[in-house]
């Protein structure tokens, strides 16, 4: 088991100052290029988890491999997507990337994820020197493999396609092309999310260019070292707002999905000295057979992720520079750095907490900025089965379902909203579900008492209840069920997440936890997500009674909740009775 430690580093060369408005105007054509990425990926992808859900991501990127901006997607790809470009890099050396060129690989170990994010990377060429990379990571919702099961390994999680050229010299690789198609069970689909990704990077190739000859190469590439810089030295003055020490947390995961029941623990160390930190997960689970791991460069995402947002939230376009202050250490062989033939399917689901308990860890230093847990999943199941339209094989994930984020030490936490991990995220609107599959949505609402009590309440999660028209199975891989949202400073804990499932109108809710696979739901069946909520700030008995009154008008906490969490007597139309809930109180 070798150990890594991980730091960006500063970039050499591009030391040509730049008029300060100039530069500003660089970083927002930056930005720009990347968001109009975005849009026209969305504007051309085939499958709703890419134009709905958002679950990708595209970038920017220096010639040598580091970031210039991100257009997020899922921050979770902040570092496998440059890592990426840096092993295509490795692989074929600067002496075999033309322009013209379109470089791809899904090989789970390279990005960190799994085998369903195919990322396609192009070289920008100007005046016949290399410049940079316009990059694209996006989820394929079918690559072949099992479907609807755990899986044990990686070569049953679907194709794999090593580091090689979709395209040399703008000439299409047909020979890829024909191999992913017979490997896929939706090739127009997965083809046409293929197309919606060469647009992507082809116009981050086009803008960027464009830019270049506006300002001269000279400039833009003054102008990122500038910005990278600015973000460095941004870091660095907030890092050092946070105390020194030395600081460790530790939480846990229901299981792997195999050994139900067998807590899986996430323990981090963080280290703070003037201007620098270093997150140590040494002590994270070691890599476990069922399919919840991921790799190593989302393991230093974890980090990235958490450092970002406790000290340059706003600062964009997002780059490397950001993280030169920060040092991650890390052994390989973890469930956030898993080894070859590991399997990778759900990779995001145990980084979520990892994110968590670095802020848990955190928080004694920086009360201010602290935050409960929260509610850390997708919550999101996959279903798949026959059309009765047109008697094809559907496949669709419906989600994710947004949970409850935790307290903080001055606000109440933000309900029904999705996970850090997931950024822009957003989860399947029901008219186009219903539309689309044979699908009814019953019920969608916020789930009552499912955020943790505290004198700033936890974060609202739903419930969501979707009846089969047809027949299909249903697989969910949630997790959280049982190792909740934890609270600060008194605060209570939240729901968990959770799953249950209706036949022939009973419903089955007391499962041993939150998976369940190939589920088969038959016409009128239905099933039930449940996300959980986020964790409480103080004690429960400061809270405002007018706030913990207020609540109850709106749903968001029972009147036993109130009356048992929070000493808040009310009435009957829900006014408080000032007399008793200061004597149940014990206020003076």
């Amino acid at each position: 088991m070798s150990t890594t430690a991980f730091q960006t580093t500063s970039i050499q060369g591009a030391t040509e100052q730049v008029d300060p408005v100039i530069v500003e105007i660089i970083r927002n054509g930056l930005f720009a290029v990347t968001e109009e990425m975005k849009t026209n990926l969305m504007r051309t992808a085939y499958n709703l988890i890419i134009y709905e859900a958002l679950d990708f991501t595209v970038g920017l990127f220096t010639k040598e491999g580091d970031t210039v901006s991100i257009g997020l997607g899922l921050p979770m790809f902040i570092r496998g997507m440059s890592e990426t470009v840096k092993a295509k890099i490795r692989h074929f050396g600067y002496e075999d990337i033309h322009p013209g060129d379109i470089l791809v690989t899904n090989d789970a170990y390279t990005t960190g994820s799994h085998l369903n994010h195919f990322t396609f990377t192009m070289p920008v060429f100007h005046e016949g020197a290399l410049i940079g990379f316009t990059c694209c990571m996006a989820h394929w919702l079918d690559v072949g493999g099992s479907l609807g099961q755990i899986t044990t390994d990686i070569f049953s999680e679907g194709i794999q396609v090593p580091i090689v050229k979709y395209q040399r010299a703008g000439v299409v690789n047909q020979d890829l092309i024909d191999i992913i198609a017979m490997n896929v069970r939706l090739p127009e689909r997965a083809l046409g999310d293929l197309r919606a990704q060469i647009t992507a990077i082809t116009t981050g190739e086009r803008r960027f260019l464009e830019l270049v000859q506006r300002y001269g190469n000279a400039a833009v590439q003054a102008s990122i070292s500038q910005i990278m810089d600015a973000s460095e030295t941004l870091a660095r003055q907030n890092t050092i707002s946070i105390p020194d020490g030395v600081y460790e947390a530790e939480s846990f995961m229901d299981d792997d999905g195999l050994e139900v029941g067998k807590r899986i623990p996430i323990r981090v160390k963080v280290t703070v000295k003037g201007d620098e930190m270093e997150v140590d997960l040494s002590d994270v689970s070691r890599q476990v057979k069922g399919f919840y791991n991921s790799g190593f460069t989302t393991g230093i995402a974890c980090a990235q992720v958490a450092y970002k947002c406790l000290t340059t939230p706003t600062d964009y376009p997002v780059n490397d520079g950001s993280f030169r202050p920060l040092k991650v250490i890390m052994p390989m062989g973890t469930v956030i750095s898993a080894e070859r033939p590991y399997p990778m399917r759900v990779w995001m689901t145990f980084p979520m907490t990892v994110i968590d308990t670095i802020f848990k860890a955190l928080a004694p230093a920086i009360p201010d900025r602290a935050i409960a847990g929260h509610h850390a999943d997708l919550v999101f199941p996959n279903i798949h089965g026959i059309s009765p339209e047109d008697g094809r094989l559907f496949i669709v994930g419906i989600g994710p379902l947004g949970g409850g984020w935790g307290a903080k030490s001055r606000e109440d936490g933000v309900s029904v909203t999705v996970c850090i991990n997931d950024g822009d995220t957003h989860n399947s609107p029901t008219e186009q579900l219903e539309a689309k599959y044979p699908v009814l949505v019953e019920s969608y609402k916020i789930r009552e008492d499912s955020g943790g009590a505290g004198e700033y309440r936890g974060g609202l999660g739903a419930e969501m209840v979707v009846q089969a028209l047809s027949p299909f199975s249903v697989t969910t891989r949630i997790d959280r069920m049982h190792c909740k949202p934890w609270g600060l400073e008194g605060g209570g804990e939240a729901a968990g997440n959770g799953i249950a499932v209706r036949h022939k109108g009973h419903w089955e809710e007391d499962l041993p936890n939150a998976k369940i696979f190939n589920v088969r739901l038959e016409r009128g069946d239905a099933y039930k997500m449940l996300s959980g909520g986020g964790g409480g700030f103080g004690n429960p008995f400061k809270r405002d009674p007018e706030k913990v009154a207020e609540d109850v008008r709106e749903g968001y906490v029972s009147a036993q909740a109130a009356l048992k969490l929070y000493g808040v007597v009310l009435d009957e139309s829900c006014q408080v009775k000032h007399i008793e809930t200061q004597a149940l109180r014990g206020d003076d």
